[in-house]
């Protein structure tokens, strides 16, 4: 559960337009991980939120390759790019979000939406937990896939850090001024009504 010491330090920079419940403005990507490991059944909490996902044909495209262990965690520092490996180290698990491209109906076109979809399910249950994540591409996207030995029919998706905060000094003093939640453009940047670049009436 997020505190609320956690909660109003994010109204400093995220105040939504309309109600909404607090879990989507609390919900964002900190860099600085604790070395705390994650009991199990909190770890897998967030993959059962992910697992009930909306989905095209319920074909549930998605699938996570997870980290935990000190030998699995290097082996996917193997394939971090060497800016994320700065501050992603600490965080005592990872998870390779991969999702199926096919299925029985002929190629899945929606199965990066619907696993952005698991994802996002996965990132709000986080909060709830008291936990971070943070989602990169920063990955040798090759690499990944021979050291995982990942099929050809999955796409990658991207890789998240998985987590208890830690301090924001831990960071490399460059990395400490970004260390906040990013604000949104306004809603009516981000929706049209009636055709492409119409604003709402």
């Amino acid at each position: 559960m997020i505190s609320s010491n956690s909660q109003s330090k994010v109204a400093q920079f995220r105040q939504p337009t309309y109600e909404i419940d607090p879990v989507f403005v609390n919900r964002w990507s900190p860099r600085s991980f604790s070395e705390k490991e994650v009991p199990e059944e909190v770890l897998l909490s967030l993959f059962e939120a992910a697992r009930w996902a909306p989905s095209a044909f319920n074909v549930q495209p998605w699938r996570f390759i997870i980290a935990r262990s000190q030998e699995a965690r290097e082996q996917f520092h193997s394939f971090i790019g060497e800016f994320n490996l700065t501050w992603c180290k600490k965080a005592p698990a990872f998870a390779l979000i991969i999702s199926k491209v096919t299925s029985e109906h002929g190629d899945n076109r929606s199965h990066a939406f619907d696993t952005g979809a698991a994802w996002g399910s996965l990132s709000l249950e986080a909060v709830h937990k008291g936990l971070i994540t943070h989602p990169m591409t920063g990955i040798d996207f090759d690499k990944a896939r021979e050291v995982l030995q990942i099929p050809d029919d999955y796409a990658i998706n991207a890789l998240v850090a998985i987590g208890y905060q830690g301090e924001k000094d831990a960071l490399p003093e460059a990395l400490q001024q970004r260390e906040q939640p990013s604000p949104r453009r306004p809603l009516e940047e981000s929706i049209f009504e009636g055709s492409f670049g119409q604003p709402l009436k």
